[in-house]
């Protein structure tokens, strides 16, 4: 069984619809979790509805200031073992149509956030001589898809990233996954319209949606000790929809 007793949490972007289900996955499993968001309603909401976590309001897009909230996070939280870079945007437009800040705030807060948050981390988790992150990207980093060339940009960069720092750091016992969600059932997917979603499940061989408990299991087993033999890798959480 996979246990978290006494293990410190980091997770990003822990309002949205998957980030939700990873600090219930986390809390369920006994692990010590600390979140981060920007909506206040949104923190004041999950933490109404799990008591037991610890919040910071921190906005991914502020570099400068990425290494002081890492020490607030692990001093609130004393100690971190594993991260969960699970924060992203998306901007989409055509690409003869996309403005350059457009171009930008996706890679910065998408991929040169993650970036910031692994290299801080993994200061600290040298010291202890382990620890685990797990990036979440996206299918479209593998695919490509119209009108989100920022996005994709950034997904394709965090799976490219965690390979290189997984080889840096495998000596020091600190594994780097990625887990790449396809179409996962959230608010977002339930605004879409029925005609564009039938078409989506109509591409998915397992003709149906995922949850964000598919995706939380996948980053639970990478987060644990059962994962001690895997780093550098992306597993691919899409009902078949993309097969590396």
């Amino acid at each position: 069984m996979i246990n978290f007793k006494n293990k410190k949490i980091l997770i990003t972007g822990a309002t949205g619809g998957i980030g939700e289900y990873l600090v219930k996955k986390f809390i369920s499993l006994d692990g010590e979790v600390l979140v981060t968001g920007t909506n206040d309603k949104k923190l004041e909401n999950l933490k109404n509805e799990i008591p037991n976590i610890k919040v910071i309001k921190f906005d991914l897009s502020n570099h400068s200031e990425i290494e002081n909230f890492v020490n607030d996070a692990i001093s609130k939280l004393n100690g971190i073992d594993v991260l969960v870079n699970n924060a992203g945007i998306t901007v989409d437009n055509l690409s003869l149509r996309m403005k350059n800040e457009e171009w930008q705030k996706v890679i910065d807060i998408n991929l040169t956030s993650t970036f910031y948050l692994c290299k801080n981390v993994i200061k600290k988790m040298l010291k202890n001589k382990s620890g685990k992150i797990v990036n979440i990207t996206s299918i479209v980093g593998h695919t490509g898809n119209i009108g989100q060339s920022n996005y994709a940009a950034s997904k394709a960069g965090i799976i490219a990233m965690s390979k290189s720092l997984a080889i840096e750091y495998a000596k020091k016992n600190i594994f780097i996954n990625c887990v790449s969600p396809g179409f996962i059932k959230t608010n977002m997917t339930d605004k879409i319209s029925e005609e564009y979603k039938n078409l989506l499940i109509s591409k998915i061989p397992m003709s149906r949606l995922g949850s964000g408990e598919d995706v939380s299991n996948t980053v639970a087993f990478l987060s644990s000790d059962m994962a001690s033999y895997v780093t550098g890798e992306t597993i691919h959480v899409n009902g078949g929809m993309y097969m590396a």
